[in-house]
């Protein structure tokens, strides 16, 4: 007990100096008359789109590449000469060799978009190396590691910003404007979630054929390499984040506000063994497997102001994709699902207004700015947005908008849930990552032009 006591006050301890410091990293030495040199880490489908948006940019240099793949290193290299950008080093020697990438002095950065077990060891050896890292979702996948994502960056006073690109979709923006003006009055509750069918995904990506389009593991294609394995591992949320994220920054949470505590329901599996049944045949090797994800995950939170948000995961069943947003408060609700809202004294009574007129009134200040900027950067526009605060954080050294307490408190749903999953919905006490700093702590501006 007195050890356990000794280690607790030496992290205590060790928190609050971070803390301290971090107020003068915030607005220390800015960098934004030089270029950001970044690292890539990572360069399947997602790291690709990231370096091909960078280099669409003036105010950066790759100098570093990383993955175990070399077909994914030839194509990032091409990429660079056909943008008119030197080859960048190659760091391709097993699992660890982004070590030596982060060991390299012409990195100022680097962006991470690995398998999800490889983003929380990756970050915290980045910022432990000095480096600030942009962290693909999602971020990470036990408490353990939210803890370490948190006291690494407080202890070296180094950033990281995970990428969520949801918090700058077009219409999730006008919405936030719309929160900021008090359109919908006090805020009362949200529902959001991760709706989306990925059965071609976890099962070969649907791009070969193999085992009649069910291969996944090692031989598989893309992200059915390691994705589907967490589905036949875990019950949980396991993508929380393209959902919550939009939802936190409505609520602003961390900044005013928290996460106090969530229970979790996980319904049976069917989705998983009956596309295999129906791709591969009843004979299928993988038609034995008992999938441990239910098909539909719902998480209910409790937040410090009285809130309340119910989270949805659903990639298993047949659907059309939805993040279901609804944004409910005293003077009315936005759903995302057929466009709607109404708003009480505007709206005529009972009856729904379509939400485009809407969204084109508060459209974000910052996509009427950079619209032009954002033709073809993926998923219609918010690629270029969720790049554009990394750099620009990097290049002034400040605190990104969504942030290293965003991260842990984001990804810390996905253990939570699988805790009270397992416990028949029990209540889970949620962890404050920012040791009671989220009273004082301000709501950013995500009006501002400048991080």
């Amino acid at each position: 007990m007195k050890e356990n006591r000794r280690n607790f006050i030496k992290t205590a301890a060790i928190a609050g100096a971070g803390l301290t410091v971090l107020p003068h990293v915030a607005f220390g030495k800015k960098r934004s008359d030089t270029k950001v040199r970044l690292g890539f880490i990572g360069l399947g489908l997602r790291g690709s789109v990231h370096l091909a948006n960078a280099l669409k940019r003036n105010d950066i240099e790759v100098t570093a590449l990383c993955d175990i793949d070399p077909v994914r290193i030839n194509i990032a290299q091409d990429e660079l000469r056909n943008s008119s950008y030197p080859k960048a080093k190659v760091f391709d020697n097993g699992d660890y060799d982004y070590r030596n990438l982060l060991d390299k002095k012409d990195v100022d950065a680097v962006i991470i978009s690995t398998p999800w077990l490889w983003h929380a060891p990756m970050t915290v050896d980045a910022m432990k190396a000095g480096k600030y890292a942009g962290t693909e979702t999602s971020g990470v996948t036990s408490l353990e590691e939210c803890w370490d994502i948190v006291n690494t960056h407080e202890e070296t006073g180094t950033h990281m910003m995970i990428l969520e690109n949801v918090n700058y979709r077009r219409d999730v923006m006008a919405v936030l404007n719309m929160v900021r003006q008090n359109v919908f009055g006090e805020l009362i509750h949200f529902r959001c979630g991760y709706q989306h069918d990925l059965r071609a995904v976890k099962f070969n990506n649907g791009l070969q054929p193999y085992g009649g389009g069910v291969l996944f593991g090692e031989k598989a294609a893309s992200e059915a390499k390691w994705r589907t394995l967490h589905s036949l591992k875990r019950n949980a949320d396991l993508y929380p984040s393209h959902g919550i994220g939009p939802v936190a920054a409505y609520d602003n949470i961390n900044r005013g506000n928290r996460f106090v505590s969530l229970t979790s329901h996980a319904t049976k599996s069917r989705g998983l063994h009956d596309y295999i049944v129906k791709e591969g045949g009843p004979d299928n090797p993988n038609a034995k497997l008992r999938w441990k994800l239910g098909d539909i995950v719902t998480t209910t939170i409790d937040t410090a102001n009285g809130e309340t948000i119910i989270v949805t995961h659903d990639t298993n069943l047949p659907r059309p994709y939805s993040l279901g947003f609804r944004v409910q408060g005293t003077k009315g609700l936005w759903e995302v699902d057929g466009n709607r809202i109404y708003i009480e004294g505007i709206s005529d009574p009972h009856r729904w207004d379509d939400a485009t007129e809407w969204l084109q009134k508060y459209d974000h200040p910052l996509w009427k700015k950079y619209e032009d900027r954002a033709v073809g950067a993926g998923h219609g526009g918010m690629d270029f947005f969720v790049l554009n605060a990394f750099i620009e954080s990097v290049k002034n050294n400040v605190a990104p908008p969504l942030d290293a307490y965003d991260a842990a408190t984001w990804s810390a749903i996905t253990p939570l849930s699988e805790v009270s999953i397992t416990n028949n919905g029990e209540v889970q006490d949620f962890p404050d990552f920012t040791r009671a700093q989220w009273i004082k702590r301000k709501p950013y501006d995500w009006m501002k032009d400048t991080y």
